[in-house]
């Protein structure tokens, strides 16, 4: 048991120069700002899809509606569009 945690002390107390940074390094900004937009777009598009099926729904069930059901669904894919656009002007204003 006291041999693993060596081997693990050893392991992280030589690893540790590779966290270091240097001039040359990666630019993790840029990196993640792609995986945020990537998370952003995809959880929007699922949004969008799921209240599209909704109203359709709702306008199929109670076509009397469906003005009232239009708008709401139009005011909810631009609020939900919107995540996707504040967080591509984050990215713009972080990487640049």
């Amino acid at each position: 048991m006291r041999t693993k945690w060596m081997l693990l002390a050893l392991a992280l107390l030589f690893a540790s120069p590779i966290f270091a940074q240097t001039p040359g390094a990666t630019n993790w900004v840029a990196i993640t700002s792609g995986f945020s937009m990537a998370i952003a777009s995809a959880v929007c598009g699922l949004a969008q899809a799921k209240a599209v099926a909704a109203s359709a729904e709702a306008m199929a069930r109670n076509p009397g509606a469906s003005a009232a059901i239009r708008f709401a669904l139009l005011l909810g894919l631009v609020l939900i569009e919107s995540l996707a656009l504040y967080t591509l002007v984050i990215i713009f204003v972080k990487v640049s």
